[in-house]
């Protein structure tokens, strides 16, 4: 099987990897392309995780609607409420399988989302 990546990052990995036609997508944090960390609360920082995870699909050919599967990390589960209502708005019908955790993040973040996307090659 081919494996294609896409893009780059500060660190070692890629920002997406696909295999057939699956497309992996590294963790994504909520960091401008200079690395700054996003300001704002829980809502925020979904939303630019969201922003990253489909700019990383769109190297690959995809969208969001193309996500089967997403593995959420939040460094607080008192916000997965208010997480929840803005993760939801990416995924108006049919969400993704999804699995939510809570632990210490790498950097001070509040959010960070891995996601699983199937869009055939053809």
């Amino acid at each position: 099987m081919t494996r294609l990546h896409f893009g780059a990052a500060h660190v070692p990995l890629s920002p997406a990897v696909r295999a057939g036609d699956f497309i992996f997508v590294s963790g994504q944090v909520p960091t401008e392309a200079d690395g700054s960390v996003v300001a704002g609360g829980i809502e925020a920082q979904t939303r630019k995780v969201m922003e990253n995870i489909a700019a990383a699909l769109a190297l690959a050919g995809a969208g969001l609607e193309d996500v089967v599967k997403t593995f959420v990390i939040l460094s607080d589960a008192r916000d997965f409420g208010a997480f929840n209502k803005t993760y939801a708005t990416y995924f108006p019908e049919n969400p993704p399988a999804r699995t939510t955790l809570e632990a210490r993040l790498m950097i001070d973040i509040k959010v960070e989302i891995e996601a699983v996307a199937y869009k055939p090659l053809a």
